[in-house]
C-alpha cells in the first residue's frame, strides 16, 4: 500500500465565553491518510496538554455549506459574516466550548486532504489486516 503524507494545519481561532468576550486560542488540524474518515483537532489553550476532538471530515466538511452535527459536535456557517467564519460547538462531558473559525483555512485544509484522498474514496485507504489485529487484540 502507498504511503501518503499528513496534512497538518494550525488555525487561530476565537473561544466565546460570553456575548461580549472571547478568548483567542490556536487549533491544529491534523489529517492522515491511514484513518480517511477522521480529522483530529487539538485545541491549545493555557494547559500542559493539547485537547483534541475527533472530527468526522465529512461532518467538518458539511459545515462548510450549511449545519452539520448533533449532539456532542455541531458546526455551521456564520450567517452574515461574507463567507468569512463558521462555528463549532463541542459538548460534554467537560462543558460545551463555541468556536469561531476562519472558513477559509477550514476549507483549504479540506481541498489539501482531497488531494490525498478524495471524498468517497476513503475504503481503499484503510489498512484492514491493522484493523482486524487491533479488533483481535482487544478482544
Amino acid at each position: 500500500m502507498e504511503t501518503l503524507k499528513t496534512v497538518m494545519q494550525g488555525v487561530a481561532l476565537q473561544l466565546g465565553m460570553a456575548r461580549i468576550y472571547s478568548l483567542s486560542m490556536c487549533m491544529s488540524l491534523r489529517y492522515e491518510p491511514t484513518d480517511p474518515y477522521v480529522v483530529r483537532a487539538a485545541f491549545f489553550a493555557d494547559t500542559d496538554q493539547p485537547v483534541e476532538w475527533v472530527l468526522g471530515r465529512d461532518l467538518l466538511a458539511d459545515g462548510l455549506r450549511g449545519s452539520a452535527g448533533c449532539g456532542d459536535i455541531r458546526i455551521w456557517p456564520a450567517v452574515g459574516r461574507a463567507d468569512q467564519a463558521m462555528y463549532i460547538v463541542l459538548g460534554p462531558p467537560a462543558g460545551t466550548a463555541l468556536l469561531e473559525v476562519p472558513m477559509q483555512d477550514v476549507r483549504t485544509f479540506l481541498e489539501n486532504t482531497e488531494a490525498l484522498v478524495p471524498r468517497g474514496a476513503e475504503f481503499g485507504h484503510i489498512d484492514w489486516d491493522l484493523e482486524l489485529a487491533n479488533l483481535f487484540a482487544k478482544g
